[in-house]
């Protein structure tokens, strides 16, 4: 991974596309997320006020916009950046690990909504779906991430609230779709069988993260 800090968020957009996945935060692969590849003016500090500024996590909307990124919990249910060039072979793989969720399920009722209405915050998507009680909100979430590791949901933008001078604040909502929405259907069929997408991925983790056993690379793509 890189030996150079970087500094702004043009770097860290061209870092995301040179290197194809880069998770958000930390995961436990040295070196293998944009919070360890960014200088310490970027990361999380809090302010004498009591609030906080962290760059790195305000930059999360930019990146999807300037780049048209997928973003979502993609390896071991945690959230990373996969670049558009890299995006139709990894969820042509993931799909065929993860099939489409059966009819009446709760996962195809997810999916139907979010189809239907193109693109939702999290609470929207969840009310929409039902689970409006105090103790759902873990097992909605479950939902959501199952079906955000099998490449059926991405993350479009974050959406956040507005104090009475009009100033954003808070850590956002992630504004979801489905990859067909944003990307369109070409997107995630690459022509390639998802073996052969396998195979791609495997020798391009390779190179990314050489340091990395064969064994921890093929679990990180599961």
């Amino acid at each position: 991974m890189r030996n150079q800090l970087l500094h702004s968020c043009p770097e860290l957009i061209d870092y995301i596309n040179e290197v194809g996945f880069l998770p958000l935060l930390r995961m436990g692969v040295a070196g293998w997320s944009a919070e360890e590849v960014m200088d310490e003016d970027c990361q999380y500090t809090k302010l004498p006020d009591g609030g906080w500024e962290w760059p790195l996590w305000s930059w999360k909307g930019p990146i999807l916009q300037d780049t048209g990124c997928a973003y979502g919990k993609f390896f071991d249910r945690k959230a990373a950046f996969i670049s558009r060039e890299w995006w139709p072979d990894f969820c042509n793989y993931r799909r065929s690990l993860y099939p489409y969720p059966e009819e009446g399920s709760v996962e195809e009722s997810i999916l139907f909504i979010l189809k239907r209405h193109g693109s939702l915050i999290t609470r929207e998507l969840r009310a929409a779906c039902g689970f409006t009680g105090p103790k759902t909100r873990s097992r909605f979430d479950a939902y959501l991430a199952r079906l955000e590791m099998g490449g059926y949901i991405v993350t479009e933008d974050f959406v956040y609230p507005c104090d009475r001078h009009g100033r954003e604040y808070g850590w956002g909502w992630s504004l979801l779709t489905t990859p067909e929405t944003l990307f369109g259907r070409e997107a995630c069929h690459p022509g390639r069988t998802p073996q052969e997408s396998y195979e791609r991925l495997l020798d391009h983790f390779r190179k990314i993260l050489p340091d990395e056993p064969d064994k921890r690379l093929m679990a990180l793509l599961k």
